[in-house]
């Protein structure tokens, strides 16, 4: 059935605010907008749940453009509906400072609700949205009132689905039967070098299925009938057993001469064409972003509908907590990002100190599990090994979305990207976890979840090569220099139970606005002493010298004992020697420069640093008359002890090296 007028008027208005804006850049994506408009416009003001004026509205329905580099699609609509992005702003497209990035960037412009352009990403973070939605929902609403009952929606290209990522994405949601996941495919059948079939010739429909999903098709004739859309919607939303898959047979470019080529994917069109296109679909040549004022009127009273949507909710939040006043407290807290006053913290003795870091995490972990709710998360297949289960907790899974562990699989790429889309669902503190070698496998996430700036927390055992017989395929070398060169994340890496414990107290900190990658190892590490373990600060003298040193050994990890038994050979040849923990790079790096030369004070120049990792980056530490002992080579499979052994991991070789190096005179 064909659109009436009306309709096709307020679907063209989205298609010429993002031609225009293309052209007006010189740069960016006509073709989904101008094809998926219609799936958008369907969306937005039959289904979606949204109120303009509250883009936090907790209770609303999530959208992402998990395509993102359509993202004039959803600017557009942002501006019709009254997001606070203006007309202005999309005539800054793509320019310097503008809330109109060229892919969508969350927190940035408001509305958008994920980070997205790398492909694959988004429906990953929809996962992780819909798996935020099932666990509060299950925590907090009752029979009687239901505060947490919203919908996911994501949208979907060709190159979402022929990323590795999203197979283990619609795995794990079909898996967990994530009933209030909608996903709409722009199954245009053109990407940026050509058409499809060149590379991709799956069925989608019958992937979706072998999954779990509910499938459904609208064809061609009918990618832009708003009825069948619509309609397609309704029945997803009413199968609750099973996420929703919606594939929609497009024309990418629709209504251009260059429709269904892949020449309208990521150029604008230029102003002849964008011309013809305009006459085809019967819109005004001029001006350029034009929007009648009927059609605006009507886009921005699908606002008001979500306002009143909003104050409806309110008074059912409102009924709710009056009988449910403990939930309430916790939920509104954990809203607020704050912690609960006291936590019930471990105590860490040279009786119980002993242990690995990851034992040591996976106590701190289960002794505040209780008293902070929401903490969820889970591990790649790996929780005996990453010691990160929360006992006593509960697994979430189909029949019991309250439980806190989730099992990911063997997917650590959809496990970052959900922990993302944990994260920016609000109401819950996520984590992960998985060996530190396979950071791999998940390190697009996690550079999003850096990029966003999102409270996650990343917990990667197995640290170094002492993991031992697994051999090099496991054992990671330059994971550390990788994650440290990454913006806006601070990695940890402690040297004993204390030190992780204070990694943890920073870690769950809502307030920290940026992820943490907590390092620990898999060996038993020695218990140093109580102290002030100041790992807040990033470094600390945990040894010092008898007066001004002669050399600073400068140590993170399972290395800092081995510093410190190095520096009782040196000490005892004469050789006044200060170790320094440095658990956290971004950390030290901003404190003031009064504390970073305390220290590590200038004059002392025979610094040397151990690390069982590569030694890219150290010199920003020891200077340029230092020396980085380290691995910049692959590992080998033997015991940790014949491993540290072959690779000068040994007090007596460090202090030697440490002699060497520097010339110190002993007595």
């Amino acid at each position: 059935m064909a659109n009436s007028p009306v309709d096709e008027q307020r679907i063209n208005a989205i298609r010429f605010l993002a031609v225009d804006a293309v052209q007006k850049a010189n740069s960016g994506h006509p073709g989904l907008p101008l094809g998926a408009a219609a799936m958008g416009y369907a969306l937005w003001s039959r289904h979606l749940r949204f109120n303009a004026k509250d883009p936090h509205w907790f209770n609303r329905d999530r959208f992402l453009l998990s395509a993102g580099h359509g993202s004039m699609l959803l600017y557009a609509l942002l501006y019709l509906t009254g997001f606070g992005v203006t007309l202005d702003d999309l005539k800054s497209f793509r320019q310097l400072g503008s809330k109109t990035p060229g892919h969508p960037e969350a927190g940035h412009t408001p509305g958008v609700e994920a980070t997205t352009g790398p492909l694959g990403q988004g429906v990953a973070n929809a996962v992780g949205m819909a798996i935020a939605e099932a666990h509060l929902g299950a925590v907090y609403n009752t029979s009687d009132e239901k505060i947490v009952d919203h919908y996911t929606y994501a949208l979907v290209g060709d190159g979402d689905l022929m990323e590795g990522i999203s197979q283990e994405a619609l795995s794990l949601a079909g898996h967990l039967q994530l009933g209030r996941l909608i996903v709409l495919y722009d199954d245009n059948r053109v990407s940026l070098a050509g058409p499809t079939d060149v590379t991709f010739t799956d069925d989608a429909i019958a992937r979706f299925d072998a999954s779990g999903w509910h499938t459904q098709l609208i064809d061609a004739a009918h990618a832009n009938d708003v009825d069948a859309i619509d309609q397609a919607i309704t029945v997803a939303k009413n199968v609750t057993d099973r996420p929703s898959f919606i594939a929609v047979r497009t024309h990418i470019g629709y209504g251009s001469p260059l429709q269904d080529s892949f020449k309208s994917h990521g150029e604008p069109l230029g102003p002849e064409n964008v011309k013809k296109t305009k006459e085809f679909l019967g819109w005004p040549l001029e001006p350029d972003f034009y929007v009648p004022d009927d059609v605006l009127a009507f886009y921005r009273s699908l606002s008001d509908k979500g306002a009143q949507a909003q104050a409806q909710w309110q008074q059912t939040f409102d009924q709710w907590k009056v009988q449910n006043a403990d939930l309430a407290s916790q939920l509104e807290r954990a809203l607020r990002g704050e912690l609960p006053s006291s936590l019930p913290w471990p105590t860490f003795t040279a009786e119980n100190g002993n242990v690995a870091t990851r034992d040591a995490g996976g106590a701190v972990m289960n002794a505040i599990a209780a008293a902070l709710p929401e903490l969820v998360g889970g591990s790649a297949d790996l929780d005996p090994s990453t010691k990160t289960y929360l006992k006593g907790q509960g697994d979430f899974e189909p029949g019991n979305y309250a439980g806190r562990n989730i099992h990911y699989g063997v997917r650590e790429h959809a496990m970052a990207a959900a922990t993302n889309g944990i994260a920016l669902h609000g109401g819950l503190m996520p984590f992960c976890a998985t060996f530190f070698n396979f950071v791999d496998y998940l390190k697009p996430a996690l550079r999003l979840c850096a990029l966003t700036e999102l409270h996650a927390i990343y917990v990667f055992t197995h640290d170094s090569v002492f993991l031992g017989e697994d051999g090099p395929t496991h054992e990671p070398i330059e994971q550390l220099a990788m994650l440290r060169a990454m913006p806006s994340i601070r990695v940890v890496r402690p040297a004993d139970a204390l030190e992780t414990e204070a990694a943890w107290k920073l870690a769950i900190d809502p307030k920290s606005g940026c992820p943490w990658a907590l390092v620990l190892t898999r060996q038993k590490v020695p218990f140093l002493g109580q102290r002030n373990a100041d790992v807040a600060r990033g470094a600390y003298v945990i040894a010092d010298a008898q007066g001004t040193p002669d050399l600073i050994l400068i140590a993170t990890g399972s290395e800092v004992s081995l510093a410190i038994d190095a520096k009782k050979i040196l000490d005892g040849k004469g050789v006044a020697t200060r170790v320094v923990s440095l658990p956290c790079w971004e950390l030290f790096a901003e404190q003031p420069v009064s504390y970073r030369d305390e220290v590590l004070p200038p004059s002392v120049t025979a610094r040397m640093s151990i690390e069982a990792a590569a030694t890219f980056g150290w010199t920003q530490w020891v200077g340029d008359r230092g020396f980085a002992f380290g691995i910049d080579h692959f590992g080998r499979s033997a015991p940790a002890a014949a491993i540290a052994k072959a690779f000068g991991f040994t007090a007596d070789n460090i202090a030697q090296v440490a002699l060497d190096k520097f010339a110190l005179a002993t007595r």
